[in-house]
C-alpha cells in the first residue's frame, strides 16, 4: 500500500447516521474476487431505485469523483467484513470524517490507507453546513490531525499508531516488523536470562 500524509479532494456530505458494512457492501456481492474490484458495489443499494436504475439524488452518484465522505455518526458499524473498506477504496475515497466509527470498521480501514476521521458534533455541523450547497475542496493533514475546508479548520482525533500505519503504508504485520530489530535483542536477551523457557535442543 502507498502512504500519505496529506491529501486534496473533494469532499460531499453524506448526512445519515449508522450507515453498516452491509450498506456499504451488501453481502450478495461478498463472493466477488478482490481482484476484480468493488468499487461499484459500494452502497449499491441505497444509490440505486427499485428498478435498479442509480437515483439522481444519491451524492455519491451526482460526485463521483469525490474522494472524502462526511458521514453521520456510528460509520461502518455492524459486521467486521473488510470488503466495505474495499468498497469505499475502490471506489476512490481516501477519508471518511465522522463523529464516531465502527471499531472493527475503523480498524480494517487504516490496515487499507483509508483514514477514519473522528471529529465533535460541533465540528460534524460546522462542515455539514459548509457542504450544505454541494462538494467543496478540502485539504487533509495526518501529522496535523486537521483538515482544512475554505476558512473553516477543523481537528480530528486519531492514534498516533494507526497515524504512522497511514503515513507508511502499512498494515498490522508491518507495524510489527518495525519493531523486528528490538524483538530480536529481546529474544537473545531472554534465552540467556530464561534457558529453562525455551525448548531443549533436539538430540
Amino acid at each position: 500500500m502507498t502512504g500519505w500524509r496529506t491529501h486534496k479532494g473533494k469532499m460531499l456530505g453524506l448526512p445519515v447516521a449508522n450507515i453498516d458494512t452491509d450498506q456499504l457492501i451488501p453481502a450478495r456481492f461478498m463472493s466477488v474476487r478482490r481482484g476484480e474490484g468493488y468499487g461499484s458495489y459500494l452502497m449499491h443499494d441505497m444509490r440505486r431505485d427499485k428498478t435498479g436504475a442509480l437515483r439522481a439524488d444519491f451524492p455519491l452518484n451526482v460526485h463521483p469523483k469525490a474522494s472524502v465522505i462526511l458521514a453521520g455518526r456510528n460509520f461502518g458499524s455492524g459486521s467486521s467484513r473488510e470488503a466495505a473498506v474495499y468498497a469505499l477504496v475502490d471506489a476512490g475515497i481516501r477519508a471518511v470524517i465522522a463523529p464516531g466509527f465502527g471499531d472493527i470498521f475503523a480498524s480494517n480501514a487504516v490496515n487499507n490507507s483509508l483514514l477514519p476521521a473522528k471529529i465533535d458534533e460541533e465540528s460534524y455541523a460546522a462542515l455539514d453546513a459548509a457542504l450544505s450547497k454541494g462538494p467543496q475542496e478540502v485539504t487533509i493533514d495526518i501529522d496535523a490531525r486537521s483538515l482544512t475546508l475554505g476558512t473553516l479548520q477543523v481537528g480530528f482525533a486519531l492514534d498516533d499508531s494507526w497515524a504512522t500505519k497511514l503515513i507508511n503504508g502499512w498494515d498490522d504485520i508491518d507495524l510489527t516488523r518495525n519493531h523486528d530489530a528490538a524483538i530480536t535483542a529481546f529474544k537473545h536477551i531472554r534465552s540467556q536470562t530464561a534457558a529453562w523457557a525455551w525448548p531443549a535442543a533436539a538430540d
